[in-house]
């Protein structure tokens, strides 16, 4: 259900941003630049696009703080993505609807569901499984035995909660997700033969997460995995047993860590990073795309690379890599020149210097 129109006004004080222009103005959604028309506003995230605020069609238009000419509506915010981000979220709000149990649902012995749920059709619910207030669970989704759910959680399809895993308030888990499969623990016999080692441990995953499609957080082998609060995971992330993701992290698509791993909070790990197992990132710290981590990185750290080195460094060593073929050139004439230089250097040697006795 859209959002009604929002006077000009509001949406400012909603950014905590500086009103320019006619308050009345009404707004009724949230387009890009380019293709924004007559009752949306956009933005500008940057002054690239300055020399051309006269040609944007839209009703209003979010801006940098600096800009300081502007002729139609506007709104001055310090970061244009965050306000855009929160005014768009306003204007797509779907209200929780109750629709209850569907019949074609299964639901265990025991279980604890207050009134104000929508479970789908082809739901599955174990045993004792516990759901907070405005849960909304797509088809397709099984929660094992033991579960809990907290407040205003939202499963897409197919997601699947392992038996005993904790889901605070307001986490979205996007389909296909597996959360509280077995860790990857296995004991080599003299033979060679891998003995799996029990997985006993729970996820606990807490308050404001995203969870994105097909991502899979192993269960601890003993007590928890665990996802703090506010961390945003993407698609296609793995996420091996007892690790603990600190607040606020941001994990892109295909991130892998191995088991009991450790982050700070606030980190950013870009996508298909590999991280070894038994290591802690600082808060803060940042990592490149494709980057491989094998030791500890303290607080504040932006490494890049594989093995991951200080990003700076990793900069000047893609620069000098560009250039291998060309060194090699040189370095291969400069050989030829100092073996020359030797020769006629010698003793009884040709004399290509030209020099006299």
């Amino acid at each position: 259900m859209a959002c009604e129109k929002k006077r000009l006004a509001e949406l400012a004080v909603l950014v905590q941003g500086e009103l320019v222009g006619d308050p009345e103005v009404l707004i009724n959604g949230v387009a890009d630049f380019d293709s924004a028309v007559a009752g949306e506003i956009t933005f500008v995230a940057d002054l690239k696009r300055g020399a051309r605020l006269n040609e944007c069609k839209a009703s209003a238009i979010i801006v940098p703080a600096s800009v300081t000419e502007i002729s139609g509506p506007a709104i001055r915010v310090r970061n244009p993505y965050l306000a855009v981000a929160r005014i768009h979220a306003l204007f797509v709000e779907d209200p929780f609807a109750a629709t209850g149990i569907d019949v074609r649902a299964v639901v265990g012995n025991d279980c604890q569901i207050p009134a104000e749920v929508a479970i789908s059709p082809l739901v599955y619910l174990g045993n004792r499984v516990r759901l907070g207030q405005r849960v909304t669970l797509h088809p397709g989704v099984v929660v094992y035995d033991d579960a809990v759910l907290g407040d205003d959680v939202v499963l897409y399809a197919n997601v699947t909660i392992g038996h005993g895993c904790q889901i605070g308030n307001r986490v979205i888990i996007h389909s296909g997700a597996v959360i509280g499969s077995d860790g990857f623990g296995y004991a080599t016999d003299g033979n060679g033969h891998h003995v799996k080692r029990p997985q006993v441990g729970v996820v606990q995953v807490d308050d404001d997460v995203e969870i994105g499609a097909n991502t899979c957080i192993d269960r601890a082998t003993f007590g928890k995995t665990w996802i703090k609060r506010g961390t945003k995971i993407d698609n296609l992330v793995q996420l091996g047993h007892n690790v603990v993701i600190g607040e606020d992290t941001l994990l892109v698509a295909q991130v892998g860590m191995a088991g009991s791993t450790t982050t700070g909070n606030n980190v950013v790990i870009g996508g298909q990073v590999g991280l070894g197992g038994h290591i802690h990132l600082g808060d803060r710290v940042m990592i490149a795309a494709k980057s491989g981590v094998h030791n500890n990185l303290e607080s504040g750290a932006i490494v890049a690379g594989i093995p991951a080195i200080p990003h700076k460094t990793w900069l000047r060593s893609s620069a000098a890599y560009a250039k291998l073929p060309e060194m090699v050139r040189e370095l291969r004439e400069l050989k030829r020149k100092v073996g020359e230089l030797a020769s006629a250097l010698k003793p009884g040697g040709d004399d290509s210097l030209g020099n006299k006795e």
